[in-house]
């Protein structure tokens, strides 16, 4: 029988069963339109900026739907639907953010070794300002963590700006054996010493280099938090789309700048924020080139680390990555207690081999605490976006 004829003969069985299904075609239709935009998603996710909104869609919905389809295709007796339903969900399973390797990963993991550091990635949804301050860094000192890496060291001024603050008093009274480093509406909290400050390319990155405990060998971390790419406003009106189209070049040129930080990186590296990607943006792929992503070590099949509403924590836009030399040993997300819309990341980590030597030319500045200190923060106070 020619490839021509059997497909004749799949599409007659799919029409019969249809036939015999009222309503018949639905399952095949709706296979088909998510397919052709799975296809569209495929070709134009990275690439065109509008597609920026196709993308935010949770990332679990890409095996949901097409698993859906598939199970409702065989009920119906529908092969022709089944089999584009069941090509769907294969072709779109890497969108869809599941670890399926975490729910084996994390029981054969050691403990960590001695000299292994503890870290907290957090956004904090703008510092407290929608929350009181006291069960905010009452939260804080209870991570105990030998480094913070916190994003969101500002206020919002709810017309696509933001303004930076100063809280410096109470954050050192808060946390007397820790350092800080402060820039960029960013904050590395560390009680390790501080070895450098290093410019970086990325405008929303603070890079902080830490020695580690032991022989003093430098983990170099990368705070980051990457332009959200929307304004809300109402879609109706043009400014709307114009946010989305600035800040898709702005994270283009964010993980341009990130990408080459990270490169011209000597030392091992966490790399660690809110990056405002899921697995299902096109961006994800640049990510993919920065480490290795810890979180096959959390054991969950469907991380997520962002809720749009108490209840809808159907996104991941919290990353912890790694270059060789550094080892994460465990990896969890914790509850944030209300006080922000992300979870928080914490890692324990140590460093496998001896360090590298240093690159000539690195553009260190030696750590000098203090807000007025830190690195510049480039044009106002607060960027758009971040």
């Amino acid at each position: 029988m020619t490839t021509a004829g059997a497909l004749g003969d799949v599409l007659a069985a799919g029409d019969g069963a249809n036939a015999a299904w009222p309503g018949g075609g639905w399952a095949l239709w709706a296979a088909g339109a998510w397919a052709v935009f799975l296809a569209a998603h495929l070709v134009l996710n990275g690439r065109w900026w509008f597609w920026l909104l196709p993308s935010l869609l949770p990332p679990p919905v890409f095996a949901a739907l097409p698993a859906l389809l598939l199970l409702l295709s065989c009920a119906t007796g529908d092969l022709t639907a089944a089999v584009v339903a069941g090509a769907a969900l294969l072709t779109g399973a890497r969108q869809s953010g599941l670890v399926p390797g975490a729910l084996v990963r994390r029981k054969r993991l050691p403990p960590p070794p001695d000299g292994a550091v503890r870290i907290v990635s957090w956004n904090t949804q703008h510092w407290c300002q929608s929350t009181d301050p006291e069960p905010f860094y009452a939260f804080l000192r209870g991570l105990d963590a030998d480094v913070y890496l916190l994003q969101e060291y500002h206020h919002d001024e709810f017309d696509g700006t933001y303004r930076l603050i100063d809280d410096e008093r109470r954050l050192r009274a808060t946390f007397p054996g820790h350092r800080a480093v402060i820039a960029r509406g960013l904050i590395t909290l560390s009680r390790l010493p501080v070895a450098a400050t290093v410019e970086t390319a990325a405008r929303r990155t603070l890079r902080v280099d830490l020695e580690m405990p032991g022989d003093g060998r430098i983990l170099a971390t990368f705070n980051v938090h990457i332009p959200v790419q929307l304004r809300l406003v109402s879609p109706l009106r043009a400014d709307f789309y114009r946010a989305v189209r600035t800040r898709a070049a702005d994270r283009a040129r964010e993980y341009r700048g990130l990408l080459g930080d990270v490169a011209g990186c000597s030392h091992p590296a966490l790399i660690a924020g809110d990056f405002n990607t899921t697995a299902a943006i096109g961006d994800a792929r640049r990510i993919a080139r920065l480490g290795a992503d810890a979180v096959a070590l959390s054991g969950r099949l469907c991380p997520t680390s962002w809720q749009a509403r108490p209840g809808l924590r159907w996104w991941r836009l919290d990353w912890v990555l790694t270059t060789p030399g550094a080892r994460v040993h465990s990896y969890r997300f914790r509850d944030p207690r209300g006080l922000s819309d992300h979870s928080v990341q914490e890692v324990s980590v140590s460093l496998a081999e001896p360090d590298r030597p240093a690159t000539a030319g690195l553009r260190i500045r030696h750590h000098d605490e203090g807000t007025r200190h830190a690195l510049p923060l480039p044009g106002k106070d607060r960027p758009e976006g971040q």
